[in-house]
């Protein structure tokens, strides 16, 4: 993504109805945990790195850009610059690794996922959402700098390679599937992450906020979220 698209991102995270509800999916999502120590990676301008320190975590956000880095600085999250393919932080120095729609941008997401086990302590948690489905690929995702989007053997393989055990699979925004197949379908160069009308924000954030109590999560989405665990040694 270039440095353009993440500044129209983060200014757009605080009201625009797709970021508000994946800040209270991983708000829903971490709740249950006992806060310890986390890592955001790919935290872009800390949105949801943000949702974990409410939550009482000590976190770090980890991110490559240096536009985003300084966004996420100066909102008082504690960020460090540097690639998911070579963490630096110690081996099993975290409970929680946590990562929002970034594994797509990276070649050698295998490397991500690795590191990602390394520096869990075992019994420590991963969050993990990405786009979904090759079938939805557009534009968007060019503008997005994406390489990939995902299927879920795909994804729940990378992660069981490395040795991490999966434990949850779910599917976000599945009610507006077959809109964003249907916008996608002729998108060819283009981001969608524009603003948006007040009436319409509301409406779609109503709509995405309706799957929290709908049984839909094996239904087809728009994006993949993948709870894992690094295994106790023994276990």
């Amino acid at each position: 993504m270039d440095e353009d698209e993440i500044r129209k991102s983060a200014a757009l995270e605080q009201r625009h109805w797709w970021y508000a509800e994946r800040r209270a999916l991983v708000r829903r999502l971490v709740s249950p945990l006992a806060p310890g120590r986390a890592l955001d990676v790919g935290c872009g301008g800390g949105g949801n790195t943000g949702v974990l320190r409410d939550l009482g975590w000590q976190v770090s956000g980890l991110e490559y850009s240096p536009a985003a880095a300084g966004l996420a600085t100066s909102r008082g999250l504690d960020v460090v610059r540097g690639d998911a393919r070579v963490l630096p932080f110690r081996d099993a120095s975290m409970d929680l690794v946590m990562s929002t729609d970034m594994w797509e941008h990276i070649d050698d997401d295998e490397a991500v996922a690795r590191e990602t086990f390394r520096v869990l302590k075992p019994g420590g948690r991963l969050l993990v959402a990405v786009p979904c489905s090759m079938s939805l690929w557009s534009g968007h995702d060019v503008a997005l700098g994406h390489v990939r989007r995902y299927e879920k053997a795909e994804l729940t393989g990378l992660m069981e390679r490395v040795g991490l055990e999966v434990v949850d699979v779910r599917s976000w925004n599945v009610l507006l599937r077959p809109v964003v197949r249907a916008r996608r379908k002729h998108n060819t160069s283009e981001s969608e992450m524009e603003e948006v009308h007040p009436l319409l924000n509301a409406g779609l954030r109503a709509a995405v906020a309706t799957e929290r109590v709908l049984p839909l999560h094996r239904l087809p989405g728009v994006s993949l979220v993948v709870r894992a665990v690094k295994p106790v040694r023994g276990s």
